[in-house]
């Protein structure tokens, strides 16, 4: 089995998560996904539903989502170099 990029990972999936964040933190001062980012606001320090609220929670979901992806490509890459 190949090894996954960890760099790649991190960045790829702290992107997503941080795309998802603004989205769901901008759409939600329409009324959309606002229980989403009830449960998020407690969490992400100033992440709310306003345009800033969006950027905020984006950042904390890029630093999230890139520690998330990390620890992935680490576990993956120790578990399938003993196999």
């Amino acid at each position: 089995m190949e090894k996954l990029s960890v760099k790649g990972l991190a960045v790829g999936l702290g992107t997503s998560w941080a795309i998802y964040m603004l989205f769901a933190g901008w759409v939600s001062i329409f009324g959309w996904c606002t229980k989403f980012v009830e449960v998020m606001s407690s969490v992400y320090i100033g992440f709310n539903s306003s345009f800033l609220g969006g950027i905020i929670g984006a950042i904390w979901g890029f630093i999230d989502g890139a520690i998330g992806g990390l620890v992935i490509a680490i576990v993956y890459n120790a578990v399938t170099k003993k196999k």
